[in-house]
């Protein structure tokens, strides 16, 4: 039986989720784009998550486009008490499957509405802004016009808390200075570390961190170090993986994704996991000074 509560709670705007949530992307189809090819495991995925105690979802309304928020709807409606959903807007899909921004006040508009509509929600919990000033990672610039979309869509009711994405830490400090930020989600891991100090900043100010490819994403983390550590503990490469994230920093919220049952239970299994300080000093050295060298 897991006990998702062994890797503790952390706040996300006025709720508190466990650390171990589930990420919905790949509920879509290959490329995060049409409909799954199974839809029923899809809808099983979700509803084997919620029971397992997972109560933090991240989803968005690009994904599909549309297909995984109406997937959670079908799966999850009406939802649990407890169960924080969170999105993100800022990109449109091509017909290609492209990603590409969409950071006008219409099209800000625009994805609140859909999100809402598909999700089927009077108001969403959490929307992070996407930043695609780069699609393929963070890129300085001002985010103030769109961020300021985004708080008046707060203010109408539609939103309630407000995070960011895909950001670096000068967009961090400019978007706090224009409205509450409860959340960052940007690519971080044990092999790609950028954001460490980012992350020890956010935590000092009880902000959630949240990290996207926890795993690695579309190139899965590669260590001998990672898969030594794994068969020592008996367990999986992917389970450390996100072990050593819990321990990383309280603030640090997962959603590693999945479109399988049984990958499901294995990250959740995670939660049971607990590292000691002598290996969380080997697996540190695989994203260390030494490594980035």
């Amino acid at each position: 039986m897991i006990d998702l509560d062994k890797a503790g709670t952390y706040k996300l705007g006025d709720r508190t989720v466990k650390r171990l949530g589930y990420g919905a992307m790949q509920l879509a189809g290959p490329q995060v784009f049409g409909p799954p090819k199974d839809r029923n495991r899809a809808v099983t995925v979700l509803r084997d998550a919620v029971a397992a105690g997972v109560n933090h979802i991240d989803t968005s309304d690009f994904y599909g486009p549309h297909v995984t928020n109406q997937i959670i709807r079908e799966a999850l409606h009406p939802y649990p008490e407890d169960l924080v959903i969170v999105t993100k807007i800022g990109a449109r899909r091509g017909p290609d499957a492209s990603w590409n921004p969409a950071f006008s006040a219409d099209d800000l508009t625009r994805a609140v509405h859909d999100n809402l509509r598909n999700l089927g929600l009077d108001a969403l919990d959490v929307v992070n802004l996407r930043i695609m000033l780069d699609v393929h990672g963070p890129a300085e610039g001002s985010i103030a016009e769109p961020l300021h979309v985004l708080a008046d869509l707060q203010r109408q009711g539609l939103v309630r808390h407000i995070g960011l994405s895909n950001v670096t830490p000068r967009q961090v400090a400019e978007g706090r200075s224009i409205v509450p930020i409860v959340c960052v989600q940007n690519a971080y891991n044990l092999a790609h570390r950028a954001d460490d100090a980012l992350v020890d900043d956010l935590s000092s100010d009880g902000i959630a961190y949240v990290p996207f490819f926890p795993l690695g994403g579309f190139s899965p983390l590669q260590s001998t170090t990672l898969s030594g550590v794994a068969e020592r503990l008996g367990a999986t490469p992917m389970q450390v993986a996100l072990a050593w994230l819990l321990a990383r920093s309280p603030n640090i919220l997962l959603i590693p994704g999945t479109s399988s049952p049984e990958h499901l239970r294995e990250n959740l299994a995670a939660a049971d996991l607990t590292l000691s300080d002598s290996v969380m000093a080997e697996l540190d050295r695989i994203g260390g000074p030494a490594a980035a060298g």
